[in-house]
């Protein structure tokens, strides 16, 4: 089977529970963070909630919200 392209959206009527969505990730100057492809870095830089500026030791990138492989240590 394949996975449906749109998410079922949840009616008001449906005696079941809304699915939660979770927050979206906020990273803070100083933050040590793991990435899926960069590895281990800390966080040296914030653009507007928009990007973050993450130094990994070998290599400074970019990473664009919604931080999808990059989370919190």
């Amino acid at each position: 089977m394949t996975k449906p392209s749109a998410p079922k959206r949840h009616l008001s009527t449906s005696p079941f529970k809304a699915p939660v969505t979770p927050p979206p990730r906020q990273f803070a100057v100083g933050d040590q963070v793991t990435h899926d492809v960069y590895g281990l870095g800390r966080v040296i830089g914030i653009e507007g909630g928009m990007a973050a500026l993450v130094d990994f030791g070998s290599s400074q990138e970019r990473i664009l919200s919604p931080y999808a492989k990059m989370s919190k240590l």
